[in-house]
Parts: C-alpha cells; sequence; structure tokens
C-alpha cells in the first residue's frame, strides 16, 4: 500500500512539478507587488486576504506563462539571484502604482493647505491626512476597483514579463531614469489636480487683501476664514467628478504602458 501511494506522489510531482515551479517564480513577483498595490495591498486590509488575493492572481497568470518561465535553478546561489531579481522587479511595479495614491494623497493636501482645512480636519493617526485626501483617495480607491482593477492589475503583470525578464536584474540606470520620471508625473499630476483650489485661494486672498485695504477697521480674518472653509468644501463637491476621471485615466495609461514618458 505504501509503495502505491509512493508511486502516485512521484506520478502527481512528474505531472504537476514543473506547473507548481512556475507558480513559484511568478507568486515571487506577485507577492512582492502585492505589498504596495492601491486597495488590494492597503495597510487596512489583512494579511491572510492580501496573501490569498496574490495566490489568486498567481493561479489566474501562472498557465499563461509558465512554457515562458525558466525552471528553478538547484543550486543556492541562482536561486538566491531568481528570488532577488523577481522581488526587485515586483516592489518596482507596485511602487509605481502606489504613486497614484500618492497624487491624490498630495493633491488632498494642496487643496486643503490653499482652502485653510488642513488643520481643522486633519487625522490623527500615523502619517495623519486632511480629509480632502481621505475623500480623494477613497473615491480613487473605488472608482479604480469598480472599473475592474483587478482585471488591469492581471494584464500588467503578464506586461510586465515581457520589459522585465525573469531572472535578470533591470538595468540600474534604466530603472533610476524611469522612476525619476514617475515621481516627476505624479507631481505634476497632483498640482494639476489641485489647481482649482490654488487659484480659487488666490483669487479669495486677493479679493481679501483689497477689501482690508479699502477697509482697516473691519477684522477680515474672522470674515474671510468661513468663507474660504465654504467656498473650499464647495468647490470639492463641484470638482470631485472631474478630478476622479482624470486622475483614473491617468492610472489606466500607466496600466496599460508602465514605461509611458521614461526618457
Amino acid at each position: 500500500m505504501s509503495a502505491d501511494l509512493v508511486a502516485a506522489l512521484n506520478d502527481l510531482g512528474a505531472a504537476f512539478g514543473p506547473i507548481l515551479q512556475a507558480a513559484l517564480v511568478v507568486f515571487l513577483r506577485v507577492g512582492a507587488m502585492m505589498t504596495l498595490l492601491p486597495a488590494f495591498g492597503e495597510a487596512v486590509v489583512p494579511v491572510r486576504v492580501r496573501i490569498a488575493l496574490a495566490l489568486a492572481f498567481t493561479a489566474v497568470i501562472t498557465p499563461a506563462l509558465a512554457p515562458d518561465l525558466p525552471p528553478l535553478p538547484q543550486s543556492p546561489v541562482p536561486l538566491l539571484s531568481l528570488v532577488a531579481t523577481e522581488t526587485v522587479a515586483g516592489f518596482a511595479l507596485g511602487a509605481g502604482l502606489r504613486l497614484f495614491v500618492v497624487v491624490l494623497q498630495i493633491a488632498g493636501t494642496i487643496a486643503a493647505q490653499a482652502t485653510s482645512l488642513s488643520q481643522f480636519f486633519g487625522g490623527a493617526g500615523v502619517d495623519p491626512q486632511p480629509a480632502m485626501s481621505q475623500i480623494l483617495v477613497m473615491g480613487g480607491l473605488a472608482l479604480a476597483v469598480t472599473l475592474g482593477l483587478h482585471v488591469r492589475l492581471t494584464e500588467l503583470l503578464l506586461l510586465s514579463y515581457q520589459f522585465i525578464a525573469p531572472g535578470r536584474f533591470p538595468n540600474a540606470s534604466d530603472m533610476g531614469d524611469w522612476g525619476v520620471a514617475q515621481v516627476s508625473r505624479a507631481f505634476a499630476l497632483a498640482f494639476s489636480l489641485s489647481m482649482p483650489f490654488v487659484i480659487l485661494s488666490l483669487v479669495f486672498y486677493v479679493a481679501l487683501g483689497a477689501i482690508n485695504k479699502a477697509m482697516p477697521q473691519l477684522m477680515v480674518a474672522f470674515v474671510g476664514a468661513p468663507a474660504i472653509t465654504f467656498a473650499g468644501l464647495a468647490l470639492l463637491l463641484l470638482t470631485v467628478p472631474m478630478i476622479l476621471p482624470i486622475w483614473h485615466d491617468a492610472f489606466a495609461s500607466f496600466i496599460a504602458d508602465p514605461l509611458e514618458g521614461t526618457p
């Protein structure tokens, strides 16, 4: 009986060994990417759920990649090299996606500072963010998930093996240029999204200065503080339906072509 069991296990190993090795190679990249993914990799998501999601993505894309993936090396040094390269590739892709969450945080912070709302409604925590940042982040993540984020991430993972070959370290110079380009684009996009609030702040304080010059006895600070607060909240209500689609278009464009804009 034991001989039959051993023979059956050997047959299973011979049949499923290659696909399991390919799944392990894929999981190295997917698992590293999952730690930084928007929505799926948030700190509020339990670790067990994130591991389950990483296994699910691995199960989805492994059959398409298995024929082109290298087998697991038997010696320790090549194996460690494969683990390191796939982990670095996953972290790089995850960081590129995480920057789009940072875009919404920066845009909300600029908008809150411009409309004097950053100190009134700043949240408590390790990394407190103004309420505007929280609204934009939650709205952006909800929009991305609603429009099929899991499908887009699967496409990105499949595409990533075309420009980051498994088992090979990316060129350091190219990776540095790519990182600088992504950070630059993130700050430019964040400032563009917050531009209505910056313009509102400029117009409001210029008008407030003119009123103060015309009526020095008037306490313009007491009059202006409620006005700029109301105007900022009203502008947030009006512009969020336009800000989030613009952000999502840039997010989807990055997923479709992560190398776009790289010098």
